[in-house]
């Protein structure tokens, strides 16, 4: 891999950090956001097989899902990543037992409605 594909591979990784580094926890939604993946009636019109392959794959890396609300690229800009509460509440994995034990969790409100209105109307409503 080039330099400048190892560094942006790293930039993507802080970016999409749930560690908080002045708790020195990492972000956990406190509940479920209004469109999670998990929630009853395909809220995200996910394809036929797409939330069963996304957890298989996120289970045989030992890892979690980040909220797709509090991704930087997505709707709500000012969210901080965190991870996903729908997945937190229903799977164990390495990595949640690793950061539980060793850090513990942060719970943080999902982004709203509100915020993404205040965000794109501006500082001069």
């Amino acid at each position: 891999m080039a330099d400048s594909d190892e560094r942006a591979v790293e930039t993507d990784r802080k970016s999409l950090s749930v560690g908080d580094p002045a708790l020195g926890k990492s972000r956990l939604l406190s509940k479920q956001c209004d469109s999670c993946i998990f929630a009853p009636g395909n809220r995200m019109n996910l394809g036929p097989g797409r939330l069963r392959d996304l957890v298989t794959k996120v289970h045989e890396q030992g890892s979690y899902i980040i909220c797709h609300d509090t991704l930087p690229h997505y709707l709500y800009p000012q969210a901080k990543p965190a991870i996903c509460r729908g997945f937190a509440d229903r799977y164990r994995t390495q990595a949640l037992d690793l950061i539980e034990r060793l850090w513990g969790f942060v719970e943080v409100d999902p982004p709203s409605l509100a915020e993404r209105h205040d965000k794109a109307e501006g500082p001069d409503r």
